[in-house]
């Protein structure tokens, strides 16, 4: 039987290792079920930057540019990280140019994983069955919230373990402490999740419809992981 760990935070990816290992990263609020609206909706392929400046300038190679920081759009991009705005397939055959506050860091911290795979609750299901068709143990990489642990992200790595069971045996601490906490609230994702801190940061901006999204399970029957360049694509 094949291993799930999961790391909470990049600041601790170093202590994990990474190389034979499928590692999905989450970003639950909001960067990962962005990216997954996105590539869903038509978008061609997704570029990750960990920085702004970097991104920004991908605008001159015809990309469409996403930036956030903070929950807000980035001063100059013309994307946000609302995964709603993808929605209306507006943005079909494009390739995007993207960085956030977290999500973009913690993929560029799983670099020199076997495969990386963009995890999110509208896609859970998919994302499950292409895991156990693979002969690789687990890594969960949670972005969190600048370093710190978040709610939302382990929530969602708890949903992996569950839905991996019979697969994938969890034997480190924080796999099946998140594994017990979903089979206790998995029921009630939006109920639970509204204590969380960012949830309430994101309602702050008001945009509730963004996390009544990225709580909604199983929208999309498709999965999407890095290729060899390291875009973001449709597996």
């Amino acid at each position: 039987m094949r291993h799930v760990e999961i790391c909470f935070s990049p600041e601790l990816i170093h202590l994990h290792e990474l190389t034979g290992k499928i590692v999905v990263v989450v970003d639950i609020f909001r960067a990962t079920s962005t990216m997954v609206a996105a590539i869903a909706n038509g978008v061609k392929e997704i570029l990750p930057f960990p920085d702004l400046e970097s991104c920004q300038q991908m605008q001159e190679k015809g990309f469409l540019i996403g930036g956030e920081r903070n929950g807000i759009t980035a001063p100059g991009f013309e994307m946000g990280n609302s995964p709603v705005a993808y929605l209306k397939g507006e943005f079909s055959g494009r390739s995007l140019a993207m960085t956030t506050t977290n999500g973009t860091q913690a993929i560029d911290k799983s670099r020199g994983a076997e495969q990386i795979l963009i995890g999110a609750f509208p896609n859970l299901e998919a994302t499950v069955s292409y895991i156990q068709a693979q002969d690789n143990d687990l890594l969960i990489h949670c972005a969190g919230w600048k370093g710190h642990f978040n709610l939302e992200d382990s929530l969602y790595a708890g949903a992996l373990v569950k839905a991996l069971e019979s697969t994938h045996r969890a034997e480190e601490d924080g796999a099946l402490a998140m594994g017990s906490l979903f089979e206790k609230e998995g029921h009630n994702l939006k109920g639970f999740l509204s204590q969380a801190s960012h949830a309430k940061r994101l309602q702050n901006h008001g945009i509730e419809s963004d996390i009544d999204f990225c709580l909604t399970l199983d929208l999309y029957e498709i999965v999407v992981k890095a290729d060899a360049r390291g875009f973001l694509v449709e597996a």
